[in-house]
């Protein structure tokens, strides 16, 4: 018996931590993506629903193979035992109840959408419009489905149920924390997926109609365009995210974030609260010429474009990636099931880290259109962006770190993850390598 003390004996024998999800159901995801932009293209489809049939075409395939594949409908963290289903007359009273506490969710939601202003204007109007035709269709649907689902649920009684127990003041004890979680997780769907629709139809229509005959011969606007088309895909599977956190798919929001901090560092990084936007204190872009910096900076240096924007083309992969690896799981600050795959086997946050890379190479913030000082103001600006993002990392660790398997996948990180070994070797601390099992 020995001890093989190499890094590679001691990576075999410290094997990454199995991932909620499989690789391939994010794969499947993007093979129907592909399919249904092809089509989009070859037949000149670029509006809104040619848009949403591509969130569909992402979201449909995923859904198969982890019922057919995966067989996720049967991991005992669904809390749903399909072979063993009660009497509908046992469970009508709880489903009666969790109704109840459902509609009240969606009533609420409705009037935060009706109230704000914000969600009539602009973009955010398609969401509106889409709520408004699935508004009742899913009323309709929503009476089978939890009466169904309770009848081989372990334990139908949840948030939902408490929330409705609350609101009709039964006589039986209801879980506060639950219906605080429950809120919440219905707080996150609610903001977040009427963001994502409001930005499905943009990038999607932009990408259909280049033209790829001229975009052959613009390195810059080539790598523009293929940018834009990371983005869509990113935007397709958050949006399959945020609408199918449901039980039966294991893909139900275990835990919603209930640090405050955690929501005022993502909340203030999209619409209405962004900080980054045009007026916002953390907008760094007066004073360059933004996001197309480089294109600008680097002009009549066409070896430095086509770097650049091959660079700028792989951090956005990485980025959309990121978002694949979570399937149809994707969403902030909550915790759906522990990634360690795909880009997350090298980094924590690949994310954050591919997206502030970005803006870092594109903007170019040291270099200004004005004055020693504007270069200055906006270095130091997106150098707070930065920190917003490190901010988030942090808060939504802390979270995460309530789930063991996470504490287990952030354990092997620190040991074997390609970043922080790099961070750590740059800031000269010495990376500990764990020592091999013994073998014969």
């Amino acid at each position: 018996m020995y001890h093989d003390t190499s890094l590679a004996a001691a990576t075999k024998a410290d094997p990454r931590p199995a991932s909620a999800v499989s690789t391939g159901c994010g794969v499947a995801g993007l093979v129907g993506l592909l399919c249904w932009v092809g089509l989009a293209r070859w037949l000149g489809m670029d509006g809104p629903y040619a848009a949403l049939c591509n969130v569909a075409a992402c979201g449909l395939p995923m859904v198969v193979w982890a019922v057919l594949v995966d067989k996720v409908h049967l991991n005992p963290s669904t809390g749903v035992d399909w072979g063993n289903p009660k009497p509908w007359r046992e469970t009508i009273d709880i489903s009666l109840t969790k109704l109840a506490g459902l509609w009240l969710t969606w009533a609420g939601i409705a009037v935060i959408y009706g109230t704000g202003r914000f969600y009539w204007e602009g973009n955010f109007a398609f969401s509106m419009w889409c709520f408004g035709y699935a508004a009742p269709l899913l009323f309709v649907a929503s009476i089978p489905y939890i009466i169904l689902l309770d009848q081989r649920a372990t334990e139908p009684r949840d948030g939902c149920w408490s929330l409705g127990a609350w609101l009709m003041g039964l006589d039986e004890p209801v879980d506060h924390e639950a219906i605080f979680n429950h809120l919440r997780s219905w707080g996150v769907k609610a903001f977040f997926l009427a963001f994502m629709l409001a930005i499905v139809p943009g990038g999607f229509g932009a990408f259909v109609r280049g033209d790829v005959s001229q975009l052959l011969h613009d390195p810059v606007q080539l790598s523009l365009w293929l940018i834009t088309f990371m983005f869509v895909i990113d935007v397709a599977f958050a949006t399959v995210g945020y609408i199918l956190a449901m039980k039966p798919l294991d893909s139900h929001i275990r835990t919603a974030n209930h640090f405050a901090a955690a929501w005022m560092a993502a909340l203030i990084c999209y619409p209405p609260s962004i900080m980054m936007g045009d007026n916002g204190p953390l907008n760094y872009y007066p004073g360059t010429h933004g996001p197309d910096g480089w294109t600008v900076w680097y002009a009549g240096h066409p070896i430095l474009l086509a770097v650049t924007g091959a660079v700028l083309v792989g951090l956005t992969a990485i980025y959309a990636c990121a978002t694949i690896a979570f399937g149809f799981r994707f969403s902030n600050l909550t915790n759906r099931g522990i990634l360690t795959h795909g880009p997350y086997a090298f980094s924590r946050h690949p994310a954050y880290l591919s997206k502030n890379l970005f803006w870092w190479i594109s903007t170019i913030p040291v270099l200004s259109t004005g004055t020693p000082v504007d270069a200055a103001r906006a270095t130091l600006l997106l150098a707070c962006v930065s920190g917003v993002y490190y901010w988030r990392a942090k808060t939504e660790e802390r979270h995460l770190k309530l789930d063991s398997a996470y504490r287990d996948y952030s354990a092997w990180m620190d040991r074997n993850g390609l970043v922080p070994r790099a961070f750590a070797w740059a800031l000269g601390r010495k990376h500990e390598v764990p020592a091999a099992l013994p073998v014969a």
